[in-house]
């Protein structure tokens, strides 16, 4: 691989987390340079060790994570999107959560959606155990380009967030299921075809 293909591959793997923090950055309240910058930093962490994983599951059983990658990924991002939701619709009916609550909230539902949004580059990692790659240097790539797409996501979801108002939450969880079951299609079609 040349490192026209690394820059490629990561931000192929980045556009799922790019599309997932639009949605996520809709829905939170008050968004800094410096809280998108964390963000990016929390997804492209997440996004830069899963392909480490995935490569060396890889080497020891690549058939049944690539069997299940999909379905992986579409449980926890529908599941993720469904809750951001009904917590979306909640909060319009009982009032905004206190801050810290919020806080909270955002912080495990941050590492949760890059979590969800990083499987593919897990899958990535497991075909990657069958090329001559330095997988180092492509989990860094993987992790700096998500980091930068997820920042850029943030801070343009914070500008829809407030065009949206009180449906940005529920937008952002919609997005989340559709990615999951975007993800889901594309597995599902490629074994059909």
């Amino acid at each position: 691989m040349n490192p026209a293909s690394f820059i490629l591959l990561a931000f192929a793997m980045s556009t799922d987390a790019f599309a997932a923090s639009v949605g996520k950055g809709a829905a939170l309240d008050r968004t800094r340079v410096g809280e998108a910058l964390r963000i990016g930093a929390i997804f492209g962490a997440i996004e830069s060790i899963t392909p480490v994983i995935g490569w060396a599951l890889g080497m020891v059983a690549a058939r049944y994570i690539a069997e299940w990658d999909h379905w992986v990924a579409f449980v926890l991002l529908g599941g993720l999107g469904l809750h951001m939701v009904w917590s979306g619709l909640q909060v319009e009916r009982q009032g905004d959560k206190t801050p810290a609550t919020s806080r909270r909230a955002s912080r495990w539902g941050m590492a949760a959606t890059a979590l969800a949004t990083s499987i593919d580059a897990m899958a990535v990692g497991v075909t990657l155990a069958f090329t001559d790659v330095n997988i180092v240097l492509v989990a860094a790539t993987i992790g700096l380009a998500t980091m930068f797409m997820v920042t850029i996501g943030i801070l343009l979801g914070r500008a829809i967030g407030s065009i949206v108002g009180k449906r940005a939450e529920v937008l952002g969880g919609l997005v989340l299921v559709g990615i999951g079951a975007t993800v889901l299609y594309e597995h599902l079609s490629t074994q059909v075809g």
